[in-house]
């Protein structure tokens, strides 16, 4: 299998983190420079036909883009340590909570670094008001994720779970805002973010 990846985005990190808590060793990995727009070059729309990242590329030719679909086919591969869950209750709760992550955490984020940072210039027609939506949607999450963390420690029961991934790489794109939970404001979210630093999802090579 061949990954295609970059640094700067949190989806090709979700799919690193996946991998690293999986212990898997066999997937070759190519950086794609995405400032330089490596992504929209026509070889890689073969690849992948919107220019998406991150890309698998299976042994038999075929492509798996969507990062949640990637680690869906991982687990497939891999199940253990199980991720997306072990019982039909479980795996939903689990995909309610991620699903709520992406569309509450992680799009309000992008739509903040995307339309706010300088350095996203180069790749965005930086529209300034979804900046400023993008970062209350974002920073009103946070609040919300912090209260429920006061009663467990993780965001979905008390196991690690693909959830915990998705928030974790969502926070790891917050720092292009500098912005991380500090102990006094979101003492929850600050105390399960040095967690998942312990773990192997936060253990970059």
């Amino acid at each position: 299998m061949k990954l295609y990846t970059t640094g700067m985005a949190p989806n090709p990190e979700r799919v690193h983190m996946f991998v690293r808590e999986k212990g898997i060793k066999n997937i070759e990995t190519v950086e794609m420079a995405l400032m330089k727009g490596e992504h929209k070059t026509k070889e890689y729309q073969a690849i992948s036909p919107f220019r998406q990242l991150p890309a698998l590329v299976l042994d038999d030719g075929r492509v798996i883009t969507e990062s949640k679909a990637i680690c869906v086919y991982l687990e497939s591969l891999y199940p253990e340590p199980n991720l997306f869950g072990e019982t039909g209750e479980e795996a939903a709760f689990i995909e309610m909570w991620d699903r709520r992550i992406e569309f509450m955490m992680l799009m309000p984020l992008a739509m903040w670094i995307r339309h706010g940072h300088p350095a996203f210039v180069a790749i965005e027609k930086q529209i300034p008001d979804m900046a400023v939506r993008g970062e209350k949607g974002f920073r009103r999450f946070a609040q919300y994720i912090d209260a429920e963390l006061a009663n467990r420690d993780y965001i979905v029961g008390e196991r690690f779970t693909v959830a915990d991934i998705t928030a974790f790489a969502s926070m790891g794109f917050a720092r292009v805002a500098k912005w991380k939970p500090d102990a006094e404001t979101l003492p929850h979210l600050h105390a399960w973010r040095a967690r998942m630093m312990a773990r192997p999802c936060g253990q970059k090579s």
